[in-house]
C-alpha cells in the first residue's frame, strides 16, 4: 500500500512525520531519514491495531485547490 505523509521540523529541530489517512499515526526522528523509517513502522502498527479493533483502516483524504 502507498500512503502520503507529511514531514516537518519542530521548534527543537526534531523531524515529525504524520500519515493523514490514518488518524493518530505520527512518528518522529532526529534526522529526516530516521523520521521516514519510523513512520513506515508506525503505519504498519497503526493498520494492525485498527484491523484488530474492527476500525476502518484509513479515512478519506483529498487534495483541493485554494486560491490565494
Amino acid at each position: 500500500m502507498k500512503f502520503s505523509i507529511t514531514i516537518d521540523r519542530d521548534e527543537d529541530g526534531v523531524w515529525i512525520a504524520e500519515c493523514p489517512a490514518i488518524p493518530g499515526c505520527v512518528s518522529q526522528g532526529v534526522t529526516k531519514d530516521e523520521a521516514m523509517t519510523n513512520i513506515v513502522e508506525a503505519i504498519g502498527l497503526c493498520l494492525e491495531v485498527r484491523a484488530e479493533q474492527g476500525l476502518p483502516l484509513t479515512i478519506e483524504t483529498r487534495q483541493i485547490e485554494v486560491a490565494l
